[in-house]
């Protein structure tokens, strides 16, 4: 190894096409092998490095030959010798975890960015890469009310305590209002293949149970066994019964309306776009009613619905349902049944929803996240979002805007 030479190349400068192409031509005309390469772009700023291995006898030429491109191509290049020891311990932090840390929210902050890598930092983990996953940012809030900034980074290491740091992202996107997850960057982070949603104040802003019952003139008693229900009062299953009990008599063509008129949430169309763009499969999961399930199915594309039925005589609600009732443990079944028949591991699984009722699938799932959810779903499920529309989930599997804008529309 005595008459071999590792040197790291460092080009900065203002990006053109064909920086890399000769850079690297260069190097292989010499026969350099190049055991490292990075390259970031910032607003038209190129930053490039290259580290690569020669014949002590040929670096001389190749730093020259480098010095003379960069010279011509108008860029800034540094050279650093590096140890075959530094080399060596380099190689060596490479088997341990990747993690990716994504944090979003309608604007970030320095202050916000501070906040996530000094934990970063408490948890002795090193940053690998940094990219910004959102499009170009408004200069004014008041420009673009609903704008979504979302910045992901790549880490490697082994946390201190990833528990504590899990508590402290989870104190921080609190107190500050916005956004962060962290996730081990495994297999199954790259090959998601099922999402699975709650309904009612998830992919619609409104719970129709309180809707229907507002029709039927029962609105309050409605909600004071729901708020029961929270207090632990009752269960979901006792709660469900009695509350669909008061809606015997209802208009079935009440129902429709209702549909029609139902409030989507921020971000769905957007969302589920890109998801049936990419092959994903989809399913409702929903303590809510099969009709508004099938009406949103039939909207959007999902391939799956799995509701309460409402039993209807003579265009009317008996106050009854059909079949059984799709409570927590329930969605968490369907969730593993979907997986079973669509041949996909519980790993690429995920699982969104905003309730209590929902935390069973949230854990049975490989990525379960809370979506405007109480505090209390929030720390059970892990991963959150609570600053930003529902199509914030295509961040958390790493889509950028770039590629959900240039992609194609299906035929």
């Amino acid at each position: 190894m005595a008459n071999i030479e590792l040197i790291l190349i460092n080009i900065s400068g203002q990006d053109r096409p064909g920086v890399t192409s000769a850079l690297t031509d260069i190097l292989a005309r010499y026969e350099a092998q190049i055991l490292d390469i990075g390259q970031a772009d910032i607003h038209h700023s190129l930053s490039l490095g290259i580290l690569f291995k020669t014949d002590a006898e040929r670096s001389g030429d190749i730093l020259k030959d480098l010095l003379f491109k960069c010279y011509e191509l108008n860029v800034k290049v540094r050279f650093s010798p590096v140890s075959i020891h530094d080399y060596e311990n380099w190689v060596s932090r490479q088997g341990k975890n990747r993690w990716i840390i994504t944090i979003l929210g309608r604007q970030l902050t320095a202050r916000h960015i501070a906040l996530v890598t000094d934990e970063i930092a408490r948890q002795e983990l090193n940053i690998d890469g940094i990219q910004r996953l959102t499009g170009r940012m408004p200069l004014n809030s008041d420009e673009e009310p609903r704008s979504k900034s979302c910045v992901e980074f790549s880490v490697r290491g082994n946390p201190v305590d990833v528990n504590a740091m899990r508590s402290q992202f989870l104190k921080i996107s609190q107190s500050e209002d916005f956004d962060i997850s962290l996730q081990e960057d495994n297999v199954f982070r790259r090959c998601r293949r099922l999402i699975c949603f709650d309904m009612d104040s998830t992919l619609i802003e409104t719970e129709v149970i309180d809707e229907l019952a507002d029709r039927a003139g029962v609105g309050d008693e409605v909600r004071a066994i729901t708020e029961s229900a929270m207090r632990g009062e009752i269960d979901f299953c006792e709660s469900f019964k009695r509350r669909v009990a008061l809606l015997k008599g209802l208009d079935e063509s009440v129902m429709r309306d209702i549909a029609e008129h139902l409030p989507i949430t921020e971000g769905v169309e957007r969302m589920m776009q890109v998801l049936k763009r990419t092959g994903y499969k989809t399913a409702i999961l929903s303590g809510g009613f099969t009709y508004f399930g099938n009406y949103l199915k039939q909207r959007f594309g999902f391939d799956y619905v799995y509701a309460n039925e409402l039993e209807v005589e003579n265009g009317k609600l008996t106050g009854r349902y059909v079949g059984d009732i799709v409570d927590g443990k329930r969605k968490a079944e369907l969730l593993k049944i979907i997986a079973q028949v669509e041949n996909i591991n519980i790993m690429q699984t995920i699982a969104v929803g905003d309730g209590a009722n929902d935390l069973p699938m949230l854990s049975t799932a490989g990525l379960g996240i809370a979506f405007h959810a109480k505090p209390k779903v929030k720390q059970t499920a892990r991963q959150s979002i609570s600053t930003i529309g529902l199509d914030g989930v295509l961040y958390f599997l790493g889509f950028k805007d770039s590629f959900i804008t240039d992609a194609p529309a299906d035929e």
